[in-house]
C-alpha cells in the first residue's frame, strides 16, 4: 500500500497533470485519480481527498495548434507525422519529423522530434504546429535511443 507522502505526491501530480496538461491528458489524470481513489483503504482516501497540497493557478497556457494525442499516440507507436510548422517570425514549413518525448512546461507545450528536413533532432513548440498527419511509416530509430541521444546533447540526466 502506498505511504501517506506518497499518496500526496500522487495526487499533486495529478492534479497538476489535469489543471496544466491539454484536455485529453487531464481527463485521464481525472479519470487516474479516482480509479485511485476507489481502491484506498478509507483512511487514505480521506486523507487524499482532504491534502492541503494545492496546485496554484499559472500563468495562461499558449493554445495548442493540433491535437496532442495524436502526438502522443505517434510517439508510443514510434510512428512518424507529417507536421506543418510556423516558425516565430511566422515562417510556413512542412516536415517529417520522429516524435519521441512532449515536454509540457507552465505555459507551452514543446514536442521533441527528429526532423528529416534538418536532419538533425529540433523543438517544435505546440502552438506554432498548424496541422499535424500520423503517417503509417514507423521511424527507422527506436524512441529510447533518440531519447537518450537528446538528453546527452543537452545535458539532462536520465530518471
Amino acid at each position: 500500500m502506498f505511504a501517506e507522502e506518497e499518496i500526496e505526491a500522487l495526487a499533486l501530480g495529478i492534479r497538476w497533470v489535469a489543471d496544466r496538461a491539454d484536455g485529453a491528458l487531464g481527463a485521464a489524470a481525472q479519470n487516474a485519480l479516482a480509479k485511485i481513489a476507489a481502491v484506498l483503504p478509507p483512511d487514505l482516501r480521506d486523507r487524499m481527498d482532504a491534502s492541503a497540497l494545492l496546485v496554484g493557478p499559472g500563468e495562461p497556457i499558449v493554445g495548442d495548434g493540433v491535437d496532442l494525442a495524436v502526438v502522443r499516440r505517434a510517439i508510443r507507436g514510434e510512428r512518424k507525422l507529417s507536421i506543418a510548422y510556423r516558425d516565430r517570425d511566422g515562417a510556413a514549413s512542412d516536415r517529417v519529423v520522429w516524435p519521441f518525448a512532449l515536454g509540457f512546461f507552465d505555459r507551452l507545450r514543446v514536442m521533441v522530434a527528429w526532423c528529416e528536413l534538418r536532419g538533425a533532432i529540433r523543438h517544435f513548440r505546440a502552438d506554432r504546429i498548424v496541422s499535424v498527419t500520423a503517417l503509417e511509416a514507423r521511424y527507422p530509430r527506436r524512441r529510447q535511443a533518440l531519447l537518450k541521444e537528446w538528453r546527452e546533447a543537452e545535458g539532462i540526466p536520465a530518471r
